[in-house]
């Protein structure tokens, strides 16, 4: 039963627009489909961190060798590699070092979060039995999530709102040759 302004209806779960597997849990998909015996995927779902880091992260990995992403994540985590920032880049300091690009941050909290995903995407290539030396990141992207809404009380009995934002990250692997 589902109430609508005041309105008792009956909505039908299965009509709705869902995808079920058959223990009842929500089918996640990935955005491209992939041969299951030559990739491996990994996803982190509901990541705290800036939806505006992770895109320009996944920007720059998307394509890289999986050992030189992770170095490079590790880099950026230590402080002495940036990333550049394309689409988001107002008010952005330039940097030197990267040949091609000038403004530039070092996003150390989103970096943690998206090597966590990589890591969980090399253990589960590992497990299907493939070349970790010979993987390459053949997509990578970030999406929205959930908004964790809260709200702080604030003096005369009002209350500010304090809005959490967060991200979906995907990653596949394939082997190259």
């Amino acid at each position: 039963m589902m109430i609508m302004y005041g309105i008792k209806k009956h909505v039908d779960i299965t009509s709705l627009n869902w995808d079920f597997e058959v223990n009842g849990m929500a089918k996640l998909n990935y955005k491209i489909e992939t041969d299951p015996k030559k990739t491996a995927r990994a996803m982190g779902r509901a990541l705290k961190i800036s939806r505006k880091h992770a895109v320009e992260i996944c920007r720059e990995l998307n394509g890289m060798k999986l050992d030189d992403a992770i170095q490079y994540l590790k880099d950026v985590i230590a402080l002495k590699r940036f990333v550049p920032f394309k689409r988001h880049c107002k008010d952005v300091p330039h940097r030197k070092g990267k040949f091609g690009w000038h403004a530039g941050r070092y996003p150390v909290k989103a970096s943690r979060e998206i090597l966590k995903v990589l890591e969980n995407a090399k253990k589960n290539a590992e497990y299907k039995g493939l070349n970790v030396e010979k993987l390459r990141i053949k997509h990578i992207s970030s999406n929205k999530g959930p908004t964790i809404k809260r709200y702080m009380p604030r003096a005369f009995g009002r209350a500010s709102p304090k809005f959490q934002e967060t991200v979906h990250i995907q990653v596949i692997l394939e082997e190259y040759h």
